[in-house]
């Protein structure tokens, strides 16, 4: 599906006050904390451009600009929930008025479900694949198409998708591994896995115990998927596209045991979104600690 619009001029938007088409813009999701605001903070010091935090509450996420300018970084910020279609049309459709499209996107936002927590498997299955997989794939579905050439596309991942990869049937290894496995298949065995779920009978299916692992095995199929898409369909452009591992950071929804301030966990990633012009690998990976791991 994301082939056919690749090339395709979706947004017909009025206009918006200021248009700056020559100045690079970097985008993180989900960026008010954590991780993700350490990726705005590095992006803020390393990328020569506006760098956008973004998040669902505009008050956090407004205190999180000023705690970032109280440090004399600059950032600015765009309200962006990835679970509201229209939240993400709105802004690409922003992004693509007033800078004639993005340079960086890091797609950061993300959610787990607690070992302790009691919520019943179906619906921690449900709702982490919603925000984990289907929410990340609509903001990829809108934001892919306005990429600038030369831009670099960042999926946060996890080393958790790679382990649950493997506790997978040997069926569902061979087609999250395979080549010719098309974004719609893809789309189809998550599915599956929430209806399992919802059933109970997702082991019998082949499927782990785990919604936030499968989440992470969809996402960094979701972006091999998309980066072959791309060398199709825009093999001039340069654009890279990778998932990435920031590791086991201490966070809110990891915990405090975790060996990895986010500042660390950031560094994988700002390295994927900062690779240099002309490069050309990676691209279509899942990378950790700056090297491509087996998948």
């Amino acid at each position: 599906m994301l082939c056919d619009v690749f090339l395709m001029s979706i947004y017909n938007v009025s206009s918006y006050c200021v248009s700056d088409m020559s100045t690079r813009v970097a985008v993180v999701t989900g960026s008010n904390k954590g991780i993700g605001l350490a990726v705005v903070q590095a992006l803020c010091k390393q990328f020569e451009g506006d760098v956008y935090l973004t998040a669902r509450d505009v008050g956090r996420g407004q205190e999180a600009v000023e705690s970032l300018a109280s440090e004399g970084l600059k950032a600015f910020f765009h309200q962006l929930d990835i679970n509201d279609l229209n939240s993400i049309i709105n802004a690409a459709a922003f992004f693509k008025e007033k800078y004639g499209g993005v340079d960086v996107l890091i797609n950061n936002a993300g959610i787990a479900f607690g070992v302790a927590d009691t919520t019943p498997f179906a619906v921690q299955a449900e709702v982490t694949l919603k925000t984990n997989f289907f929410a990340t794939r609509d903001m990829l579905t809108h934001f892919l198409p306005i990429i600038k050439a030369g831009g670099r596309v960042v999926n946060v991942s996890s080393f958790v998708g790679t382990r649950t990869l493997n506790q997978c049937s040997p069926a569902l290894q061979q087609r999250f591994r395979s080549e010719d496995i098309t974004e719609e298949e893809l789309v189809g065995l998550m599915q599956q896995f929430v209806d399992k779920a919802k059933k109970d009978e997702h082991k019998q299916a082949g499927w782990p115990d785990t919604a936030y692992g499968v989440s992470k095995t969809g996402l960094t199929t979701l972006s091999m998927i998309l980066a072959r898409c791309l060398s199709k369909e825009r093999p001039n452009d340069g654009i890279l596209l990778n998932a990435g591992c920031p590791g086991w950071v201490r966070t809110n929804m990891a915990g405090s045991n975790a060996p990895k301030s986010p500042e660390e966990g950031a560094v994988n990633l700002v390295y994927l979104a900062l690779l240099p012009p002309g490069t050309t690998a990676p691209h279509g990976k899942f990378v950790s600690d700056k090297e491509v791991q087996p998948w």
